[in-house]
């Protein structure tokens, strides 16, 4: 298998369904927002015990522990263009019946944990479909450059826009934005479905394959891959250090700072202005360097951030570190979700995609208990040091798959191939 990569500067279309399904996952993520924003608030109304609390967060991470491989493998045998638009559908008419819920006064907090389950549970099929379907809708050498257009108004989208105006919703009706997520699912199937692009080919599957030999061969093809393999294991000791250090960073502003509340704002601003900036160098660098190399680059220059985070006791090195953070974590996505879906098998990419994201989802919680036990017993700056260790060991772990990356500056017809998966 070769490894296409994208010409600096190449950009997709907005004809021919990027547009659509772009609008469709910018849409998706505002209302998503709004309601991961409005839950716990709705959950500490409904109750004052912690765990409780804690549940409703939890189960939307449980799901892609339970499913993420299985959604991965049904995304590899359905038509991925129906697959996404009819659970969005499934999603918009179940936060509408909890919307009518909240309402009528009916809300519980059994119902914020089925809600949150069923719609996590949901997205495991929906994500890995929409990471297949994407080299479908644009020409392989703008790839790189609809992934960090996506990502960018995803951030704009979510970051910027969604969470703050839920308190303006919550202001005007408790169920708002429940029933604003609602309306943003069912536009989004409604695009999604409006998609004309022909179902991709499959080769015949064996008489009696099943979903776990899906798995089990998706999960082989990964471990094959040199590069795929290393860049998975980055992955998920990033996210480990990233739950370490978001679970624990409003103690470290308010607490190792004394920076209080608006220290807290402006660190979480940096990271979202970093976000968009680092959209714009994903392709630049990749450019320049080749995808594994721009990940080696960003990942480096992550630990450097956090050491800085950990060891200067002042506002501007918390907010220096977040747009760094931020600005190379999107380096980061858009060059790793870029290789999966270049190096992968068309017709396990699904499957490989899966992976990732169980990874990346299993890591975030541990990483918060980490992080949680490190400033108790360390102290207060300790989880942005373990952090950093975490990243640098992501950097290592990618060093040895580095001569599999070919730059974007060497290429043959705006077009290069990189070595075979070793």
């Amino acid at each position: 298998m070769t490894t296409a990569q994208v010409v600096q500067g190449a950009t997709p279309a907005w004809r021919g369904g990027f547009g659509r399904l772009w609008s469709a996952a910018v849409l998706s993520r505002f209302g998503d927002a709004l309601r991961t924003a409005a839950l716990p608030l709705l959950a500490v109304r409904l109750t004052d015990d912690p765990l409780a609390v804690v549940a409703v967060t939890a189960c939307g991470y449980v799901p892609w522990l339970l499913f993420g491989l299985l959604g991965g493998a049904v995304a590899d045998r359905v038509d991925q263009r129906r697959a996404m638009w009819a659970v969005d559908m499934a999603r918009g008419l179940l936060v509408a019946a909890f919307a009518l819920a909240v309402a009528l006064g009916h809300a519980s907090i059994p119902l914020l944990i089925a809600l949150a389950f069923s719609l996590t549970a949901l997205q495991t099929l929906f994500d890995n479909a929409a990471t297949a379907l994407l080299p479908s809708v644009v020409r392989p050498e703008s790839l790189g450059s609809a992934n960090a257009r996506l990502m960018t108004g995803q951030q704009l989208a979510g970051g910027l826009l969604g969470g703050p105006l839920v308190p303006l919703l919550l202001t005007a009706g408790a169920f708002l934005p429940y029933a604003a997520d609602a309306v943003t699912y069912l536009l989004g199937a409604a695009l999604v479905a409006s998609l004309r692009i022909g179902t991709p080919s499959r080769e015949p599957r064996p008489p009696g394959a099943t979903l776990r030999a899906d798995i089990g061969e998706g999960l082989r093809q990964l471990w094959r891959d040199r590069a795929l393999r290393a860049i998975c294991g980055a992955t998920l000791l990033c996210n480990i250090g990233m739950g370490a250090l978001i679970a624990t960073l409003v103690l470290h502003v308010t607490g190792w700072l004394h920076a209080g509340n608006a220290g807290y704002a402006a660190a979480m601003t940096a990271y979202s202005a970093g976000s968009i900036a680092g959209s714009f160098l994903a392709q630049r660098l990749a450019g320049r360097l080749g995808r594994l190399r721009a990940l080696l680059l960003a990942g480096t220059v992550q630990t450097g951030a956090l050491l800085l985070l950990g060891s200067v006791r002042e506002l501007a090195a918390l907010i220096a570190g977040m747009l760094l953070l931020g600005a190379m974590g999107m380096v980061w996505n858009v060059n790793q979700v870029t290789l999966m879906q270049q190096r992968a098998p068309a017709a396990m990419t699904g499957r490989i995609s899966a992976a990732f994201r169980t990874a990346s989802t299993a890591g975030a919680p541990l990483g918060a208990l980490l992080g949680g036990a490190a400033a108790a017993s360390l102290g207060l700056n300790a989880p942005a040091l373990l952090t950093a260790a975490l990243f640098a060991a992501a950097v290592l772990a990618l060093i040895p798959a580095r001569s599999a990356d070919v730059s974007m500056d060497e290429k043959r017809g705006g077009v290069t191939t990189g070595p075979a998966p070793g």
